[in-house]
């Protein structure tokens, strides 16, 4: 989408081709260290009408998700979907939005869907888009008994990462005993609640003692710990005195360490995040006891969430029927105004959340042209 300039000489988009004039975040620089909210501006731009077989859709919830750093680089990890270019629209975020105007079989102007065009106004997506491995594919969403943006948390890609990581990848066995760090996170606390619905005695772990305080009264885990509090082996021992069978890993580093060393013989550990090396700007640095995953017979596997895409509609019927029945809640820390998104995302690696971080956005700020 074309950017609308200002001042001498600088034209206004057509009217015939533009149906509304929206904003959209851009990354001007990556982040060298922390990311802060200078490394954004948020532009107006020119939407245009969609062509055959697209939607225009009018966004309503945006995601802020850690993973969003690994693309915020020159280079994104090998592997992983490709960094974002400077002053350009980020794409590949989910959203939840309704359709504006429709030439797609299939949808329809009042639609609520989700897509992977976030943080903007506005998007025009293709019908047949297969963004992010398929999870972010335009999809029409039945929200008549859960609210728009869960299908962006525990119905969407947060919980699809949880549920194909706790199910498939450490392939969850009875009488499991599970660690889950960054617990208070989205996908950490949906983990560590679906091991508990199932019946296994799960500890968890994060950075503040309101979330300690969450994990306990609100998520209802056997244990939980700070992990600034003492040396992590220590605390995790304290916590789990007869080891772990399985350890779900958002954070990498001394936290991979130190369950290597708790886990029992024939342990899994599911690599679903590495947030402690998001930034690094060499060579991470390997668990020095590596050689456990050897002599305990230890199973380590990493994955992303978007290589289960087969799950979803499993995961969307499972799962809600939880959250219907009240079995199990979720939390989400909810930022208003799209210019917010940037100062959220910042926020999110300062530990400001608590579990899903989601951008509601406003209607004010943009202007729309409907008419024929």
């Amino acid at each position: 989408m074309d950017e609308i300039r200002t001042g001498a000489g600088a034209g206004h988009p057509s009217r015939a081709g533009v149906v509304a004039v929206g904003r959209e975040v851009r990354p001007v620089a990556y982040p060298r260290d922390e990311v802060r909210a200078a490394d954004f501006r948020v532009v107006e731009v020119a939407v245009p009408r969609p062509g055959p077989g697209e939607v225009l859709v009018r966004n309503t919830w945006t995601s802020v998700d850690a993973a969003l750093r690994l693309r915020l680089r020159e280079r994104a990890p090998e592997g992983y979907f490709p960094a974002f270019p400077l002053d350009q629209p980020m794409d590949g975020i989910m959203t939840v939005g309704e359709v504006v105007e429709s030439r797609a079989d299939g949808f329809a102007p009042g639609d609520t869907v989700s897509h992977a065009s976030g943080w903007r106004d506005y998007a025009v997506v293709g019908a047949g888009s297969q963004a992010l491995g398929g999870v972010g594919a335009l999809t029409r969403l039945d929200v008549r008994d859960t609210p728009p943006q869960a299908h962006l948390g525990v119905l969407g890609a947060t919980g699809l990462t949880a549920y194909a990581g706790l199910f498939h990848v450490a392939e969850l066995r009875d009488g499991d005993v599970v660690w889950v760090s960054a617990a208070a996170g989205a996908v950490g606390g949906l983990v560590a609640q679906l091991a508990k619905l199932h019946g296994h005695r799960v500890i968890g772990s994060a950075g503040s003692a309101e979330k300690v305080r969450h994990l306990r009264e609100e998520l209802g885990l056997d244990a939980a710990f700070n992990y600034k509090d003492g040396p992590l082996p220590d605390l995790l021992r304290e916590a789990a005195p007869d080891g772990i069978d399985v350890y779900f890993d958002n954070v990498g580093g001394d936290h991979l360490e130190a369950a290597l060393g708790a886990l029992r013989t024939s342990g899994r550990v599911a690599i679903c995040g590495m947030i402690s090396e998001y930034a690094a700007r060499g060579p991470s640095r390997g668990p020095g006891n590596l050689m456990l995953a050897v002599t305990k017979n230890l199973t380590i596997r990493g994955f992303r969430g978007s290589a289960h895409t087969h799950l979803l509609p499993e995961v969307r019927r499972r799962l809600g029927a939880w959250v219907r029945e009240g079995r199990l809640p979720y939390r989400e820390t909810v930022v208003d105004g799209l210019e917010q998104a940037p100062a959220a995302l910042a926020a999110l690696f300062r530990g400001d959340n608590t579990g899903k971080t989601l951008v509601r956005i406003d209607g004010v700020a943009h202007r729309e042209n409907l008419g024929g």
